[in-house]
C-alpha cells in the first residue's frame, strides 16, 4: 500500500485539453520553437489517442516556456497578440481595486483595449455580478481561450480576495466536448455548454473585501503563473472529485462505494445516481486515481516499475504494463525514461 502524505491527490486531465492551445502556437511558433515547447513540458512524445494524460505540472510549463517562445502571454488564443508583461500590468490594475467588483471591473476594461474579437460586459444586480466575453462579429470559438481567460478572471478574484471565490455559475459558446470533465478540476461550479456567449457569475454576497496585496506578492503570483490561479483547489463543487479525494485519503484499494456513501451520509444507490449525472462511477474514479498515482510514483519515486506495479495492486509486471499502455499509449519505462524531469503533483 502506498503511503499517502500529500495534501492534495495527483491530477491529469485528457490531452485534447489542450489540443486547441497547441494548435494556436502551431500558427503562431515555428518548427523550431514548437519542438523547443513540447520538450521543454515533456509533451513531444506523449501520443493524442483518447485516454492520453496530461499532468498539471506539464501544463504549467507549457504555458511558461509557450508565453516566451510566442511572444504572446496569451499563446496565439486571440486574433491579437499579447505582449510581454500585460499579465504584471493587469495585476497592478486590479489590485489598486477598493472591492472586487471593482476588480472585475477593471480586468473587463483592461482586456477590451487588448482584444479585438471579443468584448467584456460586466452586469450587476442585487444578489448576482457576471462577466460575459461577446463576441464582435462572427469570430470563431476558441475554446481553450475562453477557458483560459474566464479562468484567469476568477484566479485574480481568489487571489485578491485570499481564499477561492465561489462561483455561480460558468458557460460557454461552444458544444459539449467529450472531454467536459476535465473541467471540473479548472472550475469550482457546474459547467454548462451551448450558451449564446461564455460567461462567469458570483453571488454579491460571496464577495469580501479584497487583501491588500505587496508588489512582492504580485511578482510572486506572476513568476508562478499559472499554478496559482489555473486549477481549482476547491473540491466541493462535484461529487465525483469529492469522491476522489476520500478514497485518496483513504486505503483506497479496499474501499467500497457504501464506505464512501456513509461519509457523505447518502444511500450506495444516491450516490450511484449522483455520479452518473457526472458521467462517471466509483469504480472509474478508482480507476482513475490508480492511473494518476502511478503517474507520479514513477516520476517521482525512486521505486523499480515491478515496486510500483506490487504497490497498485497489480497482480504482475505484465498486468501493470498493459494497463499503462491504455492509459498513456506507452510502457512504463518509456513514460519514466521521457517524462522524468516533469513531477506530478495537484
Amino acid at each position: 500500500m502506498i503511503a499517502i502524505t500529500d495534501p492534495v491527490s495527483p491530477t491529469t486531465v485528457s490531452r485534447h485539453l489542450i489540443e486547441d492551445w497547441l494548435e494556436a502556437l502551431r500558427r503562431c511558433c515555428s518548427t523550431a520553437q514548437m519542438r523547443a515547447l513540447l520538450q521543454g513540458s515533456g509533451l513531444e512524445d506523449i501520443p493524442t489517442h483518447a485516454d492520453t494524460r496530461v499532468t498539471l505540472d506539464q501544463i504549467v510549463l507549457l504555458y511558461q516556456i509557450a508565453a516566451v517562445e510566442s511572444g504572446d502571454e496569451m499563446m496565439g488564443l486571440w486574433s491579437r497578440p499579447i505582449r510581454a508583461r500585460a499579465l504584471q500590468h493587469l495585476l497592478t490594475t486590479v489590485r489598486e481595486a477598493d472591492t472586487l467588483p471593482s476588480a472585475l471591473f477593471r480586468f473587463s476594461t483592461f482586456w477590451n483595449l487588448l482584444l479585438d474579437d471579443f468584448r467584456f460586459e460586466l452586469t450587476q444586480d442585487t444578489d448576482r455580478i457576471a462577466l460575459s466575453l461577446m463576441p464582435m462579429g462572427e469570430q470563431p470559438v476558441q475554446r481553450f481561450g475562453h477557458l483560459l481567460i474566464l479562468k484567469l478572471a476568477h484566479g485574480l478574484m481568489s487571489w485578491l480576495a485570499g481564499y477561492e471565490v465561489p462561483v455561480r455559475t460558468i458557460r460557454f459558446a461552444f458544444a459539449q466536448p467529450d472531454f467536459a470533465e476535465d473541467y471540473a478540476v479548472i472550475f469550482p461550479a457546474r459547467v454548462d455548454f451551448d450558451a449564446p456567449y461564455s460567461e462567469i457569475s458570483f453571488d454579491r454576497a460571496a464577495l469580501g473585501p479584497p487583501l491588500a496585496r505587496s508588489k512582492s506578492e504580485l511578482v510572486e503570483f506572476v513568476t508562478r503563473a499559472p499554478r496559482d490561479w489555473i486549477f481549482t483547489r476547491y473540491r466541493e463543487h462535484a461529487q465525483s472529485l469529492r469522491v476522489r479525494e476520500f478514497l485518496y485519503r483513504s486505503d483506497w484499494e479496499d474501499c467500497r462505494l457504501a464506505d464512501a456513501a456513509a461519509l457523505f451520509g447518502m444511500t450506495p444507490r444516491t450516490l450511484m445516481r449522483r455520479l452518473d449525472r457526472e458521467n462517471t462511477s466509483f469504480q472509474a474514479i478508482k480507476d482513475s486515481l490508480r492511473r494518476d498515482i502511478a503517474m507520479r510514483e514513477l516520476l517521482n519515486a525512486e521505486k523499480s516499475v515491478e515496486q510500483v506495479a506490487e504497490d497498485l495492486g497489480f497482480s504482475s509486471s505484465a498486468n501493470f504494463h498493459k494497463a499503462f499502455r491504455r492509459w498513456t499509449g506507452e510502457s512504463p519505462g518509456v513514460f519514466r525514461r521521457t517524462k522524468s524531469r516533469c513531477s506530478v503533483s495537484g
